[in-house]
C-alpha cells in the first residue's frame, strides 16, 4: 500500500527529520515538498544524502490551492504560519501539523500519541505536541491519571538542545559563539507550551494546572529534551515506576527505568525515557522524562500519529535504534 504524503517546511529541522523518517517508511511515499527560501531546489541540494528514489523531487513554493493528490500532508511551519494556510487545504487530506497553531483547536486531536492513541486513530486533522510536552506530559500522565500527585502545583525545569529552536528565524542566541559553553532560561512565566501543558495536566487528572511553573533553559548540544518535574505527592518510589509501567504497558515507545534517563538514551529516535524518585515523608515526588526534540518531540511523533490516523501499526518506520555514542 502506497500512501502519498506531502511536506510542507521540508527544510527545517522538523520538516527535514519528518522527510529522513518518510523517506525510508514501508507505506509512505514522499511526492510534495514545499518551502519558502528553499522553493525551487532539488532535495538532494538542501539534503546531500536524500536516498536517490527523492533526489530530483523539486521543493515548490507552499500554496495549498496547487497541492498535488495527497493523502496526508505534514506540516512543520512556525508557530502563527500554518492555521490560516491549512485552513484551506481539503478536508480530504490528512494533516499532522508539526508546529503550534492548532493545539487544542476545535476540530484538532491533540496527538500525545502515548497517551491517547485510541483518540487519534482515523481522525483527519492532528495537532502535534510541541517537544517540551512531549518529555513533560508522557513523564505526569501515570500519576495524574492515578491520582498521585496534585495536579495544582507542578514546576517544570527543563533542559533542550539547539535544534529546538527551529532552523529558521532564529536569532544570535542559538548561533555556535553564544550557544557554545553557556546555559541560559528563556521565556520564563508566559512560554507557548504553557497552555498547552496546563489543558493536558486537568484533562488526566480532573483537577486545576493553576499553579503550574515552567522554565526552559537552552543548553549546548543539538539534540535532545530532558525534564525534571517537581510534584506534591505521598506516593513512593516503587509507586510511581509501577503506575507508570502499568500505564505504558505494551506501548512500545515509552520506556520505564530505575535510574534517571539521559538525553543521549533517544537520540535519533522516537522513544520517551521516564523514571522518578519520591519522598513520601516531604509530600514530594520528582518525575524525569527524555526525549529527542526532533523525535518523539516533533516529527517522529508526527509520523507515529500519521501511522495512527491511516490505520497502520504505530511503528512502522520508526523502530530504528538511537544513535549511539
Amino acid at each position: 500500500m502506497s500512501i502519498r504524503v506531502g511536506i510542507v517546511g521540508i527544510s527545517g529541522f522538523g520538516g527535514g527529520e519528518a522527510m529522513r523518517l518518510i523517506a525510508s517508511h514501508p507505506s509512505f511515499e514522499l511526492v510534495y515538498a514545499a518551502g519558502e527560501g528553499s522553493a525551487g531546489s532539488r532535495l538532494v541540494d538542501r539534503f546531500p544524502g536524500v536516498p536517490a528514489k527523492l533526489a530530483e523531487l523539486v521543493i515548490e513554493k507552499w500554496d495549498p490551492a496547487t497541492l498535488p493528490k495527497l493523502d496526508i500532508l505534514f506540516a512543520s511551519l512556525p508557530t502563527g504560519s500554518s492555521a490560516e494556510a491549512l485552513a484551506r487545504v481539503p478536508k480530504d487530506v490528512k494533516i499532522v501539523d508539526i508546529g503550534g497553531d492548532h493545539r487544542y483547536v476545535d476540530g484538532w486531536a491533540y496527538g500525545l500519541a502515548d497517551v491517547w492513541p485510541a483518540q487519534i486513530e482515523g481522525h483527519g486533522r492532528i495537532a502535534n505536541p510541541g517537544c517540551f510536552p512531549a518529555a513533560t506530559l508522557t513523564a505526569l500522565a501515570p500519576l495524574l491519571a492515578n491520582k498521585l500527585i496534585e495536579p495544582e502545583n507542578i514546576i517544570i525545569d527543563a533542559k533542550t538542545g539547539i535544534s529546538g529552536a527551529g532552523r529558521g528565524g532564529a536569532d544570535s542566541r542559538f548561533g555556535y559563539a553564544e550557544s557554545n559553553e553557556n546555559l541560559v532560561s528563556y521565556g520564563l512565566l508566559k512560554h507557548t507550551h504553557m497552555p498547552e501543558m496546563a489543558r493536558t495536566i486537568e484533562r488526566l487528572s480532573g483537577g486545576s494546572a493553576a499553579g503550574l511553573v515552567f522554565t526552559p533553559h537552552l543548553v549546548p548540544m543539538t539534540r535532545g529534551v530532558l525534564v525534571t518535574i517537581y510534584c506534591r505527592g505521598r506516593a513512593t518510589t516503587e509507586q510511581c515506576l509501577d503506575a507508570a509501567r502499568s500505564f505504558y504497558a505494551g506501548r512500545a515507545f515509552v520506556r520505564v527505568t530505575d535510574k534517571p534517563p539521559q538525553t543521549k538514551w533517544a537520540t535519533g529516535s522516537n522513544l520517551a525515557f521516564v523514571s522518578y524518585a519520591a519522598d513520601p515523608e516531604r509530600n514530594l515526588v520528582i518525575a524525569m522524562g527524555v526525549v529527542d526534540n526532533l523525535g518523539k518531540g516533533a516529527a517522529g511523533q508526527a509520523v507515529q500519529n500519521a501511522n495512527l490516523i491511516c490505520g497502520l501499526p504505530e511503528t512502522a518506520g520508526l523502530a530504528g535504534v538511537p544513535v549511539w555514542p
